[in-house]
């Protein structure tokens, strides 16, 4: 029996009293229910896009004026000019391929496994006890501070790299799915208990369906820590890549091939993080949002 079954078991959901506004043996939704799944006002549709465009052009405006007030910045000029010789040359087409293979794999990586690890969890109280004190252990060290555990274990190649951005997307996801599955409300689990469904229809229709914003909600957050990971990742014997790219101009004080670099990485973070978003929004269609 799960962790969540002791705790529900033996009582059963309260059943909901029909209202006044119930119609008896109708199909028709009430009006109430309804109404979060009418269309927004298509004038409200287009201000989120109007309101990022003025954000970005108000930050390019302080960047430009912190710049232009003698502050140590690369004006948005010379950034543009300098990705458009490492566009040209090939270079920032390659160190972002580079960077974005080792991210997609330590980040898939890292989620295959936390999800199953944070169900199993969740759902068995011995495996809880046996798992969570190594993850609570590991998600207090950075995973920077593994790097050069990794190098002594593992070389110099691309496995290292991988490891430490797979470890960051791992802690980060495990705790959000393990949260998810222990929040799912014991209500529905005595009710489809009730009804008569078994261990696993209960798990397949009840507990992943509930538990699935959270982990969603782990992966945004563990795609960041991937991201966050990389640089200090391509601090072990890499060749190319936006982290290697940078490090090597902090040597020459080439700041306008670091923003080069910064900018990338927070465009093709942004990209991949609307990417699980919308998958959110695909997925979680139950969930009422604002």
């Amino acid at each position: 029996m799960s962790v969540l079954e002791k705790k529900g078991a033996g009582g059963r959901g309260p059943v909901p009293e029909k209202t006044p506004g119930d119609s008896a043996g109708s199909g028709a939704p009430d009006a109430t229910r309804t109404a979060p799944e009418r269309a927004r006002p298509s004038g409200r549709r287009g201000l989120p896009l109007v309101l990022n465009a003025a954000s970005v052009a108000l930050g390019i405006g302080l960047w430009w004026a912190l710049a232009a007030v003698g502050f140590k910045l690369p004006t948005p000029p010379e950034v543009v000019s300098r990705a458009g010789t490492l566009i040209g040359d090939g270079t920032l087409a390659d160190d972002a391929l580079a960077s974005l293979t080792r991210v997609l794999i330590g980040f898939a990586l890292g989620t295959a496994v936390a999800i199953p690890v944070g169900f199993l969890m969740g759902w068995y109280g011995i495996l809880r006890g046996l798992i969570e004190p190594w993850i609570q252990f590991f998600r207090t060290i950075p995973p920077l501070a593994i790097i050069p555990l990794a190098v002594v274990a593992m070389g110099i190649d691309e496995t290292p790299k991988i490891f430490v951005i797979f470890l960051a997307a791992f802690l980060a996801c495990v705790i959000s799915t393990f949260q998810g599955v222990v929040n799912v409300d014991r209500t529905m689990i005595n009710a489809a208990r009730v009804l008569g469904a078994k261990d696993a229809t209960i798990f397949a229709r009840v507990v992943v369906p509930a538990s699935t914003p959270f982990i969603l909600v782990g992966m945004r957050v563990g795609l960041g820590s991937a991201w966050a990971t990389l640089v200090a990742a391509e601090l072990i014997a890499a060749q190319e890549g936006l982290g290697y790219r940078m490090q090597n101009a902090q040597l020459y004080y080439d700041l306008p091939t670091i923003f080069v670099g910064l900018i990338t990485i927070g465009i093709l973070g942004l990209l991949m993080d609307r990417v699980l978003l919308l998958a959110e929004r695909k997925l979680t269609g139950w969930q009422e949002r604002r």
